[in-house]
């Protein structure tokens, strides 16, 4: 199984990297997708609610069939553009003929799909993003990577960027092509999904490997106990737990003493701070 050298080496100690810079405020709030309640989920209307509130940013890339990095959590275009179209089987011009902001409502309709260009030439360094590259089947994930890396770099946001994945062999593959950008391994139950048991926990494993080596890990919030979240700050690693929309389920985290909250409403986490 592939899963499998990685997880042997997930005893690994971990070599923590300084990330003060990535997360000045004692709980960083990120907005998910921009923030997913307040507009349209990764677009740019989505982006400009984060940017006026003034919190981090996470969004989906993934490759569209002309090369380019486009901003998507979906592969598939139904839910959010009513088109059956996979994004990897369609160019960029086709893509920008879709209107994703109108299933939100009428005021956003005309949103269409940015770029990752786009995204950090409006950002421009204002607030961190947290990149969660989509590990795509049939693609090169290993230039997936080091067009993720070289994007980041040619817009000098090497220290405002995170870069998240499930894949452990996707940041090992980003480390290998600029390790000066923060890795965040994302981790969870896998509740919902048809993997067998030992194939859950080797995952989880996996967030321990030392290729990726992960500067940030990325939790979902049933596995944010405030003994798991102690823990792993002990060993080196900063700790956002995704997502969280319950005000009440917001602040249990806070006092568990978590570095950041991936949440579809930045705007309430912030009133409870």
């Amino acid at each position: 199984m592939r899963l499998l050298p990685l997880a042997l080496l997930a005893a690994c100690a971990h070599s923590p990297r300084p990330t003060d810079h990535l997360f000045p405020a004692p709980v960083t709030v990120v907005g998910h997708r921009g923030g997913a309640s307040l507009a349209p989920e990764n677009t740019m209307a989505a982006f400009e609610q984060a940017l006026a509130l003034g919190v981090a940013i996470e969004l989906d890339v993934r490759r569209c069939a002309s090369g380019e990095l486009v901003i998507s959590h979906d592969d598939h275009l139904l839910r959010t553009a009513g088109v059956d179209g996979f994004i990897e089987q369609m160019t960029l011009d086709e893509l920008r003929a879709l209107d994703v902001g109108a299933w939100f409502g009428p005021e956003f309709a005309g949103e269409r799909i940015p770029t990752l260009d786009e995204v950090f030439d409006r950002v421009d360094g204002q607030v961190v993003i947290d990149v969660e590259v989509k590990s795509q089947k049939g693609t090169d994930n290993a230039a997936l990577a080091r067009d993720v890396a070289a994007t980041i770099a040619q817009h000098g946001l090497t220290d405002r960027v995170i870069v998240t994945s499930f894949s452990p062999f996707l940041l090992a593959e980003l480390r290998a092509a600029n390790p000066d950008i923060a890795r965040g391994q994302l981790t969870g139950t896998f509740a919902t999904s048809d993997l067998r048991g030992y194939e859950k926990v080797l995952l989880r494993k996996l967030a321990f490997n030392r290729k990726a080596d992960a500067d940030v890990l990325a939790i979902e919030d049933a596995l944010a106990t405030g003994r798991y979240v102690r823990r792993m700050q002990r060993k080196g690693y900063r700790v956002l737990v995704w997502t969280v929309d319950d005000p009440g389920d917001m602040s249990e985290l806070i006092r568990r003493g978590v570095d950041g909250l991936i949440t579809d409403d930045p705007d309430r986490a912030l009133e409870l701070l």
